[in-house]
């Protein structure tokens, strides 16, 4: 996770501020005045510095000379000083603002993030997002760097997730050739091993790009977002299972197979969006960024699910025939 934002230089610190009883006019007197370093809000704050509201300076301009603060303030929408930049960028997005106040553990105004050091907060959170999804170690945190660096550093970078993969791929192999009676027995199961494997993937990486930062930014409860997640994979299941099933039937002549390849498709792509959002969700709730759940990580899980799953159900309706 990025570090917070709390002593960072980028931080703007003088920011006009006035208690709630100020008048209107004396606000925009000192605003006059200058020696600012950001000046979007005015922020009302108590006696201690403890940071109550916010004004608009749209606000501010409209507002007779002697109404007080205290009756044109808004809600501040204050972010914690030790938040991390990603967290405190994704508050400003769910909030519409531009720049943030931060307050420290007493709730006293301490600066405010501008515009610009959100934007690269942001930036920077996307691509070292993209790296993860890919399988890149954090450290190549600049994409500069991950494309231009030494052939032995990019690929120490990327090996240990691949490594992974290896693994996977022997658990698969593994799952393949305990299957290797109903193989010979109907060589056709074997041309739809690729397709389902890659649809299933195909599914868990949508699922996962859109977990790994809405997880950040959503409140719903967990219960609700699978359940969800697990209706969209039914419904996206049923989509490819209901075109693939008359096609093969068609093809092959073969309806039961039609029918394991369909089912296997619904099972599948259930498994792979619940997944996809159980990776992401897992890491967040153990304070790691969530990227580091997708990609190859949650790829091995799902291409080995995928298999479990394709060569149960086609051993549950061709064991018979």
């Amino acid at each position: 996770m990025s570090a917070s934002l709390g002593r960072d230089a980028s931080v703007t610190r003088r920011v006009p501020t006035g208690l709630a009883d100020t008048p209107a006019g004396q606000a925009l007197a000192a605003l006059e005045a200058g020696g600012f370093e950001h000046v979007e809000h005015l922020y009302v704050v108590d006696a201690d510095g403890v940071l109550i509201g916010r004004v608009e300076l749209s606000d501010l301009f409209d507002a007779q000379p002697g109404t007080a603060l205290r009756a044109l303030m808004r809600a501040p929408l204050p972010a914690h000083a030790s938040w991390s930049q990603e967290r405190i960028a994704s508050h400003a997005l769910r909030h519409a603002l531009t720049a943030v106040a931060l307050t420290d553990a007493r709730g006293r105004l301490v600066g405010v993030v501008p515009p610009r050091t959100l934007l690269r907060a942001l930036r920077r959170e996307h691509v070292e997002d993209l790296h993860r999804l890919a399988g890149i170690r954090a450290e190549s945190s600049q994409a500069r760097e991950a494309i231009e660096a030494p052939p032995a550093r990019r690929a120490r970078d990327r090996l240990p997730w691949l490594l992974l993969g290896l693994l996977g791929s022997v658990i698969a192999t593994s799952i393949v050739a305990n299957y290797e009676a109903a193989l010979s027995s109907r060589v056709a199961l074997a041309f739809f091993i690729p397709g389902i494997v890659y649809l299933a993937d195909a599914i868990g990486t949508q699922t996962e790009a859109i977990a790994v930062r809405g997880l950040s930014l959503s409140h719903v409860p967990l219960r609700t977002l699978i359940a969800g997640e697990m209706r969209t994979g039914v419904l996206i299941g049923l989509t490819l299972g209901a075109v693939c099933f008359p096609l093969i039937w068609l093809v092959f002549g073969d309806a039961r197979l039609g029918a394991v390849v369909a089912l296997s498709l619904v099972a599948a792509g259930t498994v792979a969006t619940t997944l996809g959002l159980l990776f992401p969700w897992l890491l967040a709730h153990l304070g790691r960024d969530p990227a580091y759940g997708s990609g190859p990580i949650a790829t091995i899980v799902q291409d080995v699910m995928s298999l479990l799953i394709y060569f149960a159900i086609a051993h549950a309706m061709l064991a018979a025939s």
